[in-house]
């Protein structure tokens, strides 16, 4: 190690050092909580989480009591159930979220951005050392500390709603894993049960049953972490070294990414790391493991969906009907191996059912996804209600073909896999704006998207874009999860809130296709030179 190697590493390991304590400290002081809701209140919490049904007056709220310090359980003795004071004034995703860090979380996601455009505007003038290499220790020690300040954390911000809704889902995975969808009630899809399933045997050990909720949110929270790793692994590999741990920081300390997995305890950091290997499978000329890992994330998310033209266009680019059975194949094959355990006495067409079930659930124009019906005030409005010639839906539609159009031809003109990550960037983000039923939380992997998309691509604007994602991303989580005094379940109000962050994704979007043409124009005239 150079000196300057040295020091970087003395100081991260300091950070990891400070960081493990805080954890140890921490998990010592959770003395947990212990209610899983019935199937009964499954049912109604599901219901009630999409905006579909109101709670009843007289239930109770699950959710940990907010003190000064790690949530637990009421001291009274009292037996606690779901529901309490939940009123559809608290928000569409407020039911459980603990206030108590509220403003915490908004003063460090503003210091995180302060921070990104300074150390960004270094890089840019050249005043950023760039002699920091590859260290095993700087780059273990950066990602135990993301590990370790995230489980330091869960403890203190409680548990929102929906961590007992996965607490059920993950017990009953533990107990009657080929009968889950009969015991649960749930129409979640497959692949994610198979996670629940480990989570809910080793939630079971006496030793670990105070730890329950906390261990829902570890498979979430290790994704963001191996996704970290990814991106440096693929930087370190088309960038400069100290760059690589850049983009793993900043993506690692994101507050877009932090608030989703350690805050809020959803899922979709599991999927977006599904979604990124599967890119960058493509990239690396793996189209069958791509293959795998698609069929994977749209067996966990029907939204994988958005992004699986990606693994077509390549197809059509490589020119081979070979690959197009070998990849149907692949496909039938990893689907099969994923819900044969599920499938015992079932119809052949449940998986079907499930995901027209689940897909049913958001008859909205938007459900509190700030997008471009957000923005001309359609948020829960019907979807079957008219704009203009069509409805609502139909829209949606057209805006799905035509960002699909438009991400094929970036595609097709770019001649290179490398514009795999940009496609999906496309897709995923083009669709949350424009498309009709989107939830808050499906723009989620464009932040990593777009961080992928420059490493293969090395234009800055891709790393604005990401920018830009990561604060709508943001603020319509943080909106949503902590509920906007102006958003009521099922209901049409138009915030502030809503209205800038729908404006922002609107423009990122129009700036995302003047770059992604600007691209392959470039690339075309460098090809024909």
């Amino acid at each position: 190690m150079n000196i300057l190697q040295k020091r970087t590493a003395f100081i991260v390991m300091a950070a990891f050092l400070l960081a493990f304590v805080f954890s140890i400290v921490s998990l010592s002081h959770y003395k947990g909580e212990e209610h899983l809701f019935s199937i009964q209140e499954s049912h109604q919490l599901k219901k009630i989480t999409n905006g579909i049904s109101a709670p009843d007056n007289n239930s109770r709220d699950h959710r940990l009591p907010s003190g000064n310090g790690p949530a637990s359980p009421s001291n009274s003795g009292e037996h606690v159930t779901p529901f309490h004071n939940l009123s559809m004034d608290n928000g569409a995703g407020s039911q459980g979220a603990n206030k108590d860090y509220e403003t915490p979380l908004a003063l460090y996601t503003v210091g995180f951005f302060i921070a990104a455009a300074f150390v960004y505007g270094l890089v840019k003038k050249k005043k950023w050392h760039h002699s920091i290499g590859h260290s095993r220790v700087i780059l273990w020690s950066l990602l135990g500390t993301g590990l370790f300040i995230r489980i330091a954390l869960i403890p203190w911000v409680g548990s929102h709603m929906d961590t007992s809704l996965f607490k059920n889902w993950a017990s009953v995975a533990a107990n009657h894993f080929s009968n889950f969808y009969a015991k649960s009630g749930s129409d979640y899809p497959p692949f994610y049960i198979y996670i629940l399933f480990i989570v809910g045997k080793v939630g079971s050990l006496p030793d670990f049953q105070q730890y329950f909720s906390l261990l829902i949110k570890i498979p979430p929270i290790l994704a963001d972490v191996v996704t970290s790793y990814l991106l440096y692994r693929l930087a370190r590999k088309y960038l400069a070294p100290s760059f690589a741990y850049l983009l793993a920081i900043g993506y690692l300390f994101n507050p877009a990414i932090l608030v989703n997995s350690t805050f809020w305890g959803q899922v979709d950091s599991f999927f977006t790391l599904l979604i990124v290997l599967a890119i960058v499978m493509i990239t690396e000329k793996r189209i069958y493991a791509s293959a795998v890992i698609f069929t994977a994330a749209v067996l966990m998310k029907p939204q994988a969906i958005i992004i699986l033209p990606i693994l077509f266009f390549e197809l059509i680019r490589l020119k081979q009907v070979k690959h197009f059975l070998g990849i149907a194949l692949t496909a039938a094959f990893t689907a099969g191996a994923i819900l044969l355990p599920f499938s015992i006495g079932k119809s052949p067409t449940w998986i079907i059912d499930l995901f027209s079930s689940t897909i049913g659930e958001y008859p909205y124009a938007s459900v509190n996804a700030y997008n471009f019906f957000s923005l001309i005030g359609a948020n829960y409005k019907d979807s079957s209600a008219t704009l203009l010639f069509f409805s609502y839906h139909t829209w949606g539609l057209i805006f799905i073909v035509a960002t699909t159009i438009f991400s094929w031809l970036i595609y097709i003109k770019g001649r290179s896999f490398k514009y795999a990550a940009l496609a999906a960037l496309i897709q995923i983000s083009g669709v949350f704006t424009f498309s009709s039923s989107m939830h808050e939380r499906y723009l989620f992997p464009a932040a990593a998207l777009a961080l992928v998309a420059y490493i293969y691509l090395k234009d800055k604007n891709l790393l604005y874009l990401s920018l830009g994602f990561s604060i709508s991303i943001f603020m319509n989580t943080f909106f949503v999860l902590y509920g906007d005094s102006n958003i009521q379940q099922n209901s049409t109000s138009y915030p502030f809130s809503m209205f800038a962050t729908s404006m922002l994704n609107v423009l990122l979007v129009v700036y995302l296709v003047k770059v992604a043409w600007n691209l392959v124009q470039k690339s075309t005239v460098l090809k024909t030179a």
